[in-house]
């Protein structure tokens, strides 16, 4: 996973690994399905509330945001440039991954991300990508080179980045139809990862 020092003004390219003292748990879902949960930051004040939540068995909603939306915006009937909001999805399972066009993580889980978004949006599912400490024309750049055709918002400022508690790239969350947070992810993640996290939230009832 890659991070930026929080004092760095621009993003960095080719950023050295995060590295995050941990404990990964593995928790047996509903139906068999592992979700990850990874405790414990080594960075000081970052929110682990999200994961002390799943940890608990007592996931939360994930926090609400409303940013920009940068490309794809007509996959969700919207234009690019108008402004989303995650309410706006609810009742909707959610896959909303954190990244930048910098990060290489991001470039390698990138096909992964695009085939999630191809099965689930056949459920009524979205896949979501949040880009952070970026270039917005790096950002343009990365997506058409990848071939990614879900939506895309902007996060410029860091604010939700810092609300889901991220200390590097990329991190995913699951979000089931209720709003809450089943799954979350750091680091890069692969096919059967990233289908376990589909399948939890394609089949867990709204409450």
């Amino acid at each position: 996973m890659d991070s930026r020092p929080e004092n760095d003004p621009e993003p960095r390219r080719g950023a050295r690994p995060f590295r995050r003292l941990g404990i990964a748990l593995a928790i047996l879902g509903v139906g068999g399905v592992i979700a990850l949960l990874v405790i414990g930051l080594a960075a000081r004040g970052v929110d682990d509330s999200i994961d002390r939540a799943i940890a608990r068995g007592d996931p939360e909603p994930a926090p609400g945001f409303t940013l920009p939306v940068l490309a794809n915006g007509a996959a969700l009937g919207m234009r690019d440039g108008a402004q989303l909001s995650l309410s706006e999805l609810r009742g909707r399972p959610v896959v909303l991954n954190f990244w930048a066009s910098w990060c290489d993580p991001c470039k390698r889980e990138a096909p992964v991300l695009e085939a999630a978004w191809q099965r689930i949006r056949r459920q009524g599912g979205v896949v979501l990508g949040v880009d952070v400490q970026d270039l917005r024309s790096d950002a343009l750049e990365f997506i058409d080179q990848y071939g990614q055709t879900y939506p895309h918002v902007r996060d410029g400022g860091d604010r939700v980045y810092r609300s889901y508690g991220l200390t590097g790239l990329p991190e995913t969350f699951f979000i089931d139809r209720a709003g809450r947070v089943r799954v979350h992810w750091i680091g890069e993640i692969n096919s059967s990862q990233m289908a376990e996290g589909v399948d939890l939230i394609l089949t867990e009832a709204p409450r």
